[in-house]
């Protein structure tokens, strides 16, 4: 199966213009969605037999930076009974980057999302345990966003040389 026949699959399911855009790439296609269809469409890739998307590999937090003033969220899924891989790729404001939780669905994103709210500040709605995962709890400002500015200190040891 193909990626144009599984955009088509979709696109059967979830009509309405440009809901889901097949962007091709060299080495992996992505799905760009809406935020507000990404729950039901995870589902819907999850559900559906002739898909069976089973297995979440990971999440991918990105900071376009202040001058698209975007962030991204990338989906890599996979069906391993199917052999199918995707990307799906949401772009959300960089003021208030929130997405809602995909934990329910696939449980590895449970940990995803806690890196990404970590290090890029990307919400994830209905997270049932949203806290940092690397950083201490009380650290200030999110690592990987592209306006991240260093402490010096922390709890009275020097950080930033």
């Amino acid at each position: 199966m193909t990626s144009e026949d599984i955009h088509r699959i979709l696109t059967e399911k979830f009509s309405g213009e440009n809901r889901i855009r097949l962007l091709k790439y060299a080495l992996q296609d992505q799905f760009l969605i809406d935020k507000n269809d990404l729950v039901e469409l995870c589902m819907e890739l999850y559900s559906n037999p002739k898909l069976y998307f089973d297995y979440l590999a990971c999440i991918t937090g990105i900071d376009n930076g202040p001058e698209k003033n975007t962030m991204e969220v990338l989906y890599h899924i996979n069906s391993l009974v199917n052999e199918l891989r995707i990307v799906l790729k949401v772009v959300l404001p960089r003021e208030r980057p929130e997405v809602h939780t995909v934990s329910h669905i696939w449980r590895t994103a449970n940990w995803h999302e806690r890196e990404a709210y970590d290090m890029f500040g990307i919400l994830f709605t209905n997270h049932p345990d949203l806290r940092r995962i690397l950083m201490p709890a009380d650290w200030q400002g999110f690592p990987l966003r592209k306006d991240y500015s260093e402490q010096y200190t922390y709890h009275g040891i020097k950080v930033k040389y």
